[in-house]
C-alpha cells in the first residue's frame, strides 16, 4: 500500500507593533528649526507605521503546495518543509554608545540634524554636542529672531554668514561665546544685535565685519579680544576717533588689519596713525583721498617696521617724496593705485626695493608706461590683481566656501558636504 507524504505549510504569525509617541518637551529644537528657517519634521498617522516584520510579510506571496513526484521505483517522495533560519540578533539604537551615535551625527546635513535633534531625548542632548557645532556655514541665509542666538549657544568655533539677514540673537545667558573665527561680512544686521553678539566674544582670532554700521561699544568690545590676528573692518562706520584709539591700543596681537574707505575724518586717520600695533605685517590704509598726508605715512611706517604687504591706495596727496621710507621696510608687496600725483617715471624708483614682488599702479600708468615698466622690472608682478586680500576670510574663487583657510563642514547647503 502506498503511502502519501503531504507536505504541511508552516503557519506564521503576524505580530504588529506599534509605535509609541514620544512625550517630552521637544521646545528646545523646534525654536532652534524655527529660527533657522527649517520646517520641522511632522510625524506620520499611526495607520500607516508598520514594523518591519509587516513590510516583510506584506511582500512575500503565500508559500505554494509542494507537488508530489512519482519515481519509476513506485516510491511517493515529498520534499521537507525548509525550517525558517533563526532571526539575527537586532542591534537597537538605545544599545549604541554616544561616541557612535555622535559619529554618525557628524555625516548630517544641518537641517537632518536638527530634524534628528526631534526624535528623542537621548538624541536631542546628542545633537546639541559643541563637537558637531564646531563650525557653521550661514551664507547668504534668512535667520528668524533667536535664530542666530540659539546657533552660537550650541558653541560654534567658526561663523561664515556673509551677506546674510541676521534677526535679533535673544541670547537666554550672559555667559561668553566660544566664537573664534566669525565673518559676518555685508550682513543685514542691526547694531543692536551685532553689539549683543560681539560683547560675548572674548577668545576672537579673526573677525571680518566688512561694510557694517558700528558704534562705539562695538568697537570698544572688539578691544576685548587681545589675541585678535586679523580684522576686517574695510568700509565700516558710526564710530569715533577716541574708540578707535582703545581698540588699537588693546589689539596688540594684530597682524593683518584692513581700515580701507572707512567713514573717515581727518582725526580718524591721525588715530590710526599714531596707535597702528607695531607688530602689522599686513595693512590696507586705502581710500582716504584727502585726509593721508606723506607725514601720516613716514609715522606709520615708523611705527610698523615689519610690514610686508601695504596697501594705500587712493590717496591723492600721496608724491614720490614718501618713496625713501619704503626702503627702510623689507616690503613684498605694495598698492599705491590712483595715487595721482605719483607720476610713472618716478615708479623707476620702486625697482631699489629688492623684496618687491608684486606692485599695483592702476589709473596713474598708460599702456606703455606699463609695459615699460615691466620690462624694467621683470622680477616684479605689476597690476596682476584688482582687488587687496589683507584680512579678508574668502579670496580667490567663488567655490572657495573656506574662511582664513578653514574649513566650515556644517552648512544648510548640500553641495558642501
Amino acid at each position: 500500500m502506498r503511502k502519501h507524504l503531504q507536505e504541511i505549510p508552516a503557519s506564521v504569525m503576524n505580530t504588529t507593533t506599534k509605535l509609541s509617541s514620544w512625550s517630552w518637551d521637544a521646545k528646545k529644537s523646534s525654536d532652534l528649526l524655527c529660527g533657522m528657517g527649517v520646517t520641522p519634521m511632522e510625524r506620520d498617522p499611526p495607520d500607516t507605521e508598520n514594523t518591519p516584520l509587516d513590510q516583510i510579510l506584506q511582500m512575500t506571496p503565500p508559500q505554494k503546495r509542494q507537488k508530489q513526484k512519482e519515481k519509476n521505483d513506485g516510491f511517493f517522495i515529498a520534499r521537507r518543509a525548509r525550517t525558517s533560519r533563526l532571526s539575527q540578533p537586532v542591534i537597537s539604537w538605545d544599545s549604541l554608545p554616544d561616541e557612535l551615535l555622535l559619529g554618525i551625527f557628524s555625516y548630517l546635513h544641518l537641517t537632518d540634524l536638527l530634524r534628528a535633534s526631534r526624535v528623542c531625548k537621548r538624541w536631542n542632548r546628542l545633537s546639541c554636542d559643541e563637537s558637531l557645532w564646531h563650525s557653521v556655514d550661514l551664507t547668504g541665509k534668512h535667520l528668524a529672531n533667536g535664530g542666530i542666538g540659539n546657533v552660537l549657544s550650541l558653541g560654534v568655533v567658526v561663523l561664515r554668514c556673509p551677506r546674510s539677514c541676521l534677526g535679533e540673537p535673544l541670547f537666554k545667558h550672559v555667559r561668553p561665546l566660544r566664537l573664534q573665527h566669525a565673518d559676518l561680512s555685508n550682513c543685514t544686521v542691526s547694531t543692536d544685535a551685532l553689539e549683543s553678539i560681539i560683547s560675548r566674544c572674548h577668545n576672537l582670532h579673526n573677525l571680518s565685519l566688512e561694510g557694517l554700521q558700528l558704534s562705539d561699544t562695538i568697537v570698544c568690545a572688539i578691544a576685548q579680544n587681545p589675541d585678535l590676528k586679523r580684522l576686517n573692518l574695510c568700509g565700516c562706520s558710526g564710530f569715533t576717533p577716541e574708540s578707535l584709539t582703545q581698540m588699537l591700543k588693546s589689539c596688540t596681537s594684530l597682524e593683518e588689519l584692513n581700515l580701507s574707505w572707512c567713514d573717515f575724518t581727518a582725526d580718524h586717520v591721525k588715530s590710526a596713525v599714531d596707535n597702528f600695533p607695531t607688530g602689522l605685517t599686513q595693512l590696507n590704509f586705502s581710500g582716504y583721498r584727502q585726509n593721508l598726508e606723506i607725514a601720516d605715512v613716514e609715522m606709520l611706517l615708523q611705527r610698523c617696521p615689519d610690514l610686508i604687504n601695504l596697501d594705500l591706495s587712493d590717496s591723492v596727496l600721496l608724491t614720490a617724496d614718501c618713496f625713501p621710507a619704503f626702503h627702510q621696510l623689507r616690503l613684498q608687496h605694495l598698492g599705491l593705485s590712483r595715487c595721482y600725483q605719483i607720476t610713472p617715471a618716478t615708479l623707476l624708483d620702486l625697482g631699489k626695493l629688492l623684496h618687491l614682488k608684486t606692485l599695483s599702479v592702476f589709473g596713474i600708468v598708460t599702456d606703455n608706461a606699463l609695459q615699460v615698466l615691466k620690462e624694467s622690472f621683470p622680477h616684479i608682478k605689476i597690476n596682476g590683481s584688482l582687488f587687496s586680500t589683507i584680512a579678508r576670510p574668502t579670496t580667490g574663487s567663488k567655490k572657495n566656501r573656506d574662511i582664513w583657510g578653514i574649513k566650515c563642514k556644517l552648512s544648510l547647503n548640500r553641495t558642501d558636504l
